[in-house]
């Protein structure tokens, strides 16, 4: 019989690790994907349109409406400086109106989304500011603006609650069902291994119901409220593939997607051993690339090469550059014996150039050398 799926813990930093609430059987409802990011109206008050603005504002009059592309705004000072920039996607514009405070300018009605690039909420120009230059996609002039009225969104849908199943409380979840209380508390939800061992992190949140569960006497149905992030339905498959622990063969995240080669880097990277001492420098490493054809692969397989079956050794080139200082099993210089290295020259870096695309096979080797690895391809 299989051992329960899940542990159920008291949400406390101060909390013993041992400190379960319940071990569960299964969860509904559990697994969830972020959602894109929602569209907005604004209005863009006061405004001087030009270039591609100006043009998707006429086709917009005629059309009802018309597609414009990527805004920037920049924020501005006293002086007409540039002081941050915040930017708005896949914009269309709606409809304009003479702007009653100056009939020589137009508002402008839009519908976008923010950039996920955004470093705050919402625009605020600094006191007598002239408002905002903007700009387009290649920083071509755009016109201007005096002010950015936020409208409306389009309602968030609301997710189901977290059905945890099978569950046999124990420690103060036990004695709250017992007292009848209301207040179950706040806890955190882990997978866990066929042995019973943790595995990853699931999701926290409050305990807000409970029933007798129809798996056994004694086991109760737990309805836990997230108020963190879910993990993504990928997340389903890659644990599977941990059920009997670490992996012991190589290249179990290649039957992953994208999405589950990119949770497969978060799961390996929170079962590393700490503790494991570096290798000595000048040691050869052997990279599988037979089924590098993502950047996640890469950084799936580079972490088996350096740290054996479910190693880590970076997600990113950032998180590469950190591990590259120590302490994550490799210290440089060091050798990396690239196998199969056609199917990345095939495969990487032919998404369409964007501000966050992954990396080229030609950039990847030119970040290895700079950072003391000496590349060899076969």
């Amino acid at each position: 019989m299989r051992q329960p799926k899940y542990a159920l813990a008291a949400y406390d930093i101060d909390a013993e690790e041992d400190d379960v609430w319940a071990l569960c059987a299964d969860a509904e409802n559990l697994f969830g994907d972020p959602r894109p990011p929602t569209r907005g109206t604004y209005e863009l008050l006061g405004c001087a349109p030009e270039g591609g603005l100006s043009t998707a504002v006429t086709r917009a009059r005629a059309a009802g409406s018309a597609p414009l592309g990527f805004l920037a705004l920049e924020i501005l000072d006293k002086k007409g400086e540039r002081v941050e920039e915040w930017y708005l996607e896949d914009v269309r514009v709606l409809g304009d109106r003479p702007c009653a405070r100056d009939l020589s300018l137009r508002d402008i009605t839009i519908e976008a989304r923010e950039s996920p690039h955004n470093a705050f909420d919402y625009p605020q120009c600094p006191p007598l500011s002239p408002g905002y230059r903007l700009l387009g996609a290649r920083n071509e002039p755009s016109g201007s603006c005096r002010d950015l009225a936020f409208v409306q969104d389009q309602p968030d849908l609301v997710e189901p609650s977290v059905r945890l199943l099978g569950c046999s409380p124990r420690g103060a979840l036990r004695t709250a069902l017992e007292a009848g209380e209301e207040d179950l508390g706040h806890a955190k939800l882990v997978r866990l291994d066929a042995t019973g061992r943790t595995v990853q992190s699931a999701v926290e949140g409050e305990l807000i119901a409970w029933i007798p569960s129809g798996r056994g006497r004694g086991l109760v149905d737990l309805t836990l409220e997230p108020w963190s992030e879910r993990p993504p339905a990928a997340a389903q498959e890659v644990w599977e593939l941990w059920d009997e622990g670490r992996p012991s063969e190589p290249n179990l995240w290649a039957r992953c997607g994208e999405a589950g080669r990119a949770f497969w880097l978060d799961t390996a990277r929170e079962n590393r051993d700490a503790s494991a001492p570096d290798a000595p420098p000048g040691t050869t490493y052997h990279l599988d690339g037979r089924h590098i054809t993502d950047q996640a692969g890469f950084f799936c397989a580079l972490g088996e090469a350096v740290n054996g079956p479910g190693g880590y050794f970076g997600w990113g080139l950032s998180a590469l550059d950190d591990c590259l200082r120590g302490r994550w099993g490799a210290r440089r210089p060091f050798s990396l014996l690239w196998h199969e290295a056609q199917v990345a020259r095939l495969c990487l870096g032919l998404i369409p150039r964007t501000d966050d695309r992954p990396a080229t096979f030609e950039e990847l080797l030119a970040f290895l050398a700079g950072g003391g690895i000496d590349v060899r391809l076969a």
